[in-house]
């Protein structure tokens, strides 16, 4: 039988997404509003992202993306992780589980976060994992630079954290908000910056984890392999070795159009 939500909606959702920071935000947040969904798994590196079928979908080539069925009965079509979120708790969140009702202060709070995340956190921190793990020469000043400006950020989640009651970014409970962050907090090693330093994050992340939709959602489509390449620099070596190849020939594939 079919699950109707108290908007009327019929959830019909496909998830096209890969174990990422980004990839994760969603599987976490549907996880977190108990909504059934189909997930196709997108092989980065076969360059699937970039074959027609999903630019239909997502015409930038990224995950993750989304299809549902909207209210007037056809397919609609997220990308863009915060794009999704928001989509979500709309349609679906009608108890506000994890968002405030639209036009509260905290709804603007979350908002805030959001962007603060999808502007700065992922972007930053994206560029040192880039130049820390998969560029074919050692850049210094490219290093230091995103490296240095994902700790600026850090500390300001670190700073919001110290003085918030619940523990969470907003208000009195987990949100998308702290869903759209978790992840990327969650792979700061991959990048070289070290969560110790920021012990108010550093409880952040863990209070996030024995959350059991982030446990479960984390491990969709891919196996959650972050504590275990923090664990073993070897191994972590040799995965960013290989992930390099299909980083940099995507990278080259790009420049040609």
């Amino acid at each position: 039988m079919a699950v109707v939500f108290d908007t009327g909606n019929v959830p019909d959702i496909t998830l096209y997404s890969s174990g990422t920071p980004n990839g994760i935000k969603i599987s976490i947040t549907l996880e977190e509003l108990g909504l059934p969904y189909k997930t196709v798994k997108i092989d980065m590196e076969k360059n699937t992202q970039k074959e027609s079928w999903f630019l239909e979908i997502n015409p930038n080539g990224r995950i993750p993306a989304l299809t549902d069925t909207f209210t007037d009965g056809q397919q609609i079509r997220l990308f863009e992780s915060g794009s999704i979120m928001q989509y979500l708790v709309e349609q679906y969140d009608t108890k506000h589980l994890i968002s405030y009702p639209k036009g509260s202060r905290e709804h603007y709070e979350v908002n805030n976060w959001l962007f603060f995340m999808n502007a700065g956190v992922g972007p930053m921190q994206g560029q040192a994992n880039h130049f820390h793990r998969y560029a074919p020469e050692k850049i210094p000043y490219g290093i230091a630079r995103y490296q240095n400006e994902t700790r600026r950020l850090y500390g300001i989640l670190d700073k919001h954290l110290q003085t918030s009651a619940s523990g969470y970014l907003v208000g009195s409970k987990c949100t998308i908000a702290d869903i759209a962050h978790w992840g990327w907090i969650h792979a700061a090693h991959w990048a070289g910056v070290e969560i110790d330093e920021f012990p108010h994050l550093k409880a952040w992340e863990e209070r996030m984890l024995k959350r059991p939709a982030v446990d479960r959602g984390r491990n969709i489509p891919d196996r959650d392999r972050m504590p275990e390449l923090k664990a073993n620099k070897e191994l972590a070596e040799s995965t960013a070795s290989d992930s390099a190849k299909w980083v940099m020939s995507g990278q080259a594939a790009d420049a040609k159009k």
